[in-house]
């Protein structure tokens, strides 16, 4: 179980998933299959790809029935290739047959984004950089993606607005420059936190610089400009790429020497990994 996503969380989200498929009961199972049939299913995957949601796909079932018997045969980050069984379950018909849907969409869901994640990093090659997610999620789900850009092998970046301070084209218009701001937030924040700045000319980053903060984003930049604003900061912050980031591309923004490369393509765009359940 990852440090990201704690018992207590995974069964509360499943809980709310179940109440809201099954309603006031599954009148296709429960007046169809008998109440004390058994089967055995089989979850196969029909596409290569990362696996990821283990935890919750076996939650699904635990609460449903805690007598079902999961036997897995990857773990979460493993690679799995198509016709891979992943997992073998036994037992209650109308449990297994009532929480399919609600498993497959978590287990779905997240493998297809630890499989976009690793395809982000390993385009990188072997630079310094580091692809991270954003705060572009699934509303009430932002926990369950992340833990599975993390199983895709990529860094997290803010889990909320109140992890870090960043700056942004709103906020500084609104205090008048980007000094303006650092300044005024600086009197009131805590030690423990960072500062990011996002900047869009080569001149935000000179101020970025001379405002001292801890991280300065390069948004929307080509390369040939990332590179100048790398040299400018010359290691005095954590410099971030972020804007239009695609997997042809990504391997030239991380050329130009940058520490990170956010991007929202790992979550929004990431496909649903093709999983069944086969009864």
């Amino acid at each position: 179980m990852s440090q990201l996503l704690h018992k207590f969380i995974i069964e509360e989200h499943v809980k709310n998933a179940l109440k809201e498929d099954i309603g006031f009961g599954d009148i296709t199972t429960d007046y169809l299959i008998d109440e004390d049939a058994k089967i055995k299913a089989k979850l196969n995957t029909r596409s290569d790809g990362i696996l990821c949601g283990t935890d919750v796909f076996k939650t699904v079932f635990n609460i449903l029935d805690d007598n079902i018997k999961i036997q897995t045969f990857f773990n979460d980050g493993d690679k799995i290739k198509k016709g891979d069984t992943i997992a073998v379950l036994e037992g209650s018909a109308r449990a297994i047959l009532i929480g399919e849907r609600t498993a497959l969409n978590y287990i779905q869901r997240l493998s297809g984004i630890a499989t976009e994640t690793r395809k982000y990093q390993d385009a990188i090659d072997s630079n310094k950089a580091r692809i991270t997610d954003t705060r572009k999620t699934t509303p009430g789900f932002r926990i369950f993606e992340k833990y599975a850009v993390y199983t895709g092998g990529a860094r997290l970046h803010r889990f909320n607005l109140s992890d870090c301070v960043m700056i942004k084209d709103n906020h500084i218009q609104y205090a008048g420059s980007i000094t303006n701001a650092v300044n005024k937030i600086r009197e009131k924040l805590s030690h423990t936190h960072k500062i990011e700045v996002e900047c869009d000319t080569i001149e935000q980053v000179k101020e970025a610089i001379q405002a001292k903060a801890d991280i300065i984003m390069l948004d929307n930049m080509d390369c040939e400009t990332m590179r100048k604003c790398v040299e400018l900061i010359n290691g005095n912050a954590i410099i971030e790429a972020s804007g239009n980031v695609t997997l042809e591309n990504i391997a030239r923004i991380a050329q130009t020497g940058v520490d990170v490369i956010s991007s929202s393509a790992i979550v929004a765009k990431a496909k649903t990994l093709d999983i069944a359940l086969d009864m």
